[in-house]
């Protein structure tokens, strides 16, 4: 195997050279940068990767707080679009355990003890003291739908309340008025907003806000199940349902079969997410798409460019969405 000192006599330099070009120091001309790397390519120099992070004081991982089950389709497509933004970039992925019911145990020291260079959060509110935490530490970090932002931590999210309001829009052209809407937990802002989304959109079709059609659960199959079949014993069902995650739309089209009941014919269901499964559920479910795996990409990328550059800004963003018409929404009955 190839040694940085085979690599400094190939290209004719010193060992400090090879060094300097291997750690992107600007004081070393083009011509010789050419040289060093054509020297490493020759010799298939692999860089030591622990040195490399004593000279950029930097460890080459970046870690990822996930508290949604690895089960869950949105996380699985989130972590396809990390992994496709971490190739190549020479960064490795750590998850990130975490104890946040322990009072004694602190977020900010498991990071550093893994020695992560940055920090990717998804599924944790900004009242998780341990979080807040983190962006006081100033560690690098990217929030995934939660609106906590810093000098050294930014966050990106989807037009969550505009998505809602053109679902419940959606479902209006269609003939609907008895629309119903099953909301994840509220109290973090992605539900706060996917909540007010969905009061915005009654009141521009003219429809009266009422507490009767609304259901909250934790976004998952089963919750949606049982928010569903709250609606169904109401004495005036709802025509239109619209959930705040492909998974309890999934629950909720479950339940109203149960009940001898047909989607789209008798209650049309909207989902949130557009994940894989929203595709080959029969019948196809309509639903707002968030771009997961584009989400997941620009965290890293935006992470990497606060690791990289210590003046970098860090982003505010938020992600278009748009309607996915499928099967499981048609014209109310009558």
């Amino acid at each position: 195997m190839a040694s940085i000192h085979d690599v400094a006599k190939e290209a004719g330099v010193s060992v400090a050279t090879v060094s300097k070009v291997l750690n992107d120091y600007p004081d070393v001309s083009d011509k010789t940068r050419k040289k060093v790397n054509i020297a490493i390519e020759l010799l298939k120099y692999q860089p030591n990767v622990v040195a490399r992070g004593l000279v950029k004081r930097r460890s080459w991982t970046v870690g990822v707080l996930l508290t949604v089950p690895f089960t869950n389709p949105f996380v699985s497509e989130l972590l396809e679009g990390i992994k496709t933004a971490l190739e190549n970039s020479g960064y490795d992925l750590v998850r990130l355990s975490t104890r946040f019911d322990d009072p004694g145990y602190s977020f900010i020291k498991h990071c550093r003890s893994r020695n992560v260079d940055g920090v990717v959060v998804f599924g944790e509110g900004r009242d998780n003291k341990s979080i807040e935490e983190l962006v006081q530490a100033e560690i690098p970090t990217m929030f995934i739908d939660t609106d906590l932002f810093g000098k050294r931590a930014g966050y990106i999210t989807t037009d969550n309340s505009n998505a809602i309001a053109m679902s419940v829009k959606h479902l209006h052209e269609l003939g609907h008025r008895k629309i119903a809407y099953i909301s994840g937990t509220l109290g973090p802002a992605v539900a706060n907003l996917r909540l007010e989304g969905y009061r915005e959109g009654l009141r521009e079709c003219g429809i009266p806000y009422s507490t009767v059609y609304l259901e909250v659960c934790d976004y998952s199959f089963e919750e949606g199940s049982k928010a569903a079949r709250r609606l169904l014993a109401l004495k005036d069902q709802p025509t239109g349902i619209v959930c705040a995650s492909d998974m309890a739309a999934f629950g909720a089209i479950h339940e109203i079969e149960k009940h001898g009941l047909s989607v789209p014919e008798d209650i049309s269901v909207v989902g949130f997410d557009n994940t894989y499964y929203a595709q080959v559920f029969k019948p196809g479910l309509t639903t707002i798409n968030q771009n997961i795996y584009s989400i997941g990409i620009k965290s890293i990328e935006y992470l990497i460019a606060m690791i990289e550059n210590p003046d970098y800004s860090p982003p505010v963003i938020t992600e278009p969405s748009n309607l996915v018409v499928r099967q499981t929404t048609a014209p109310a009955k009558g």
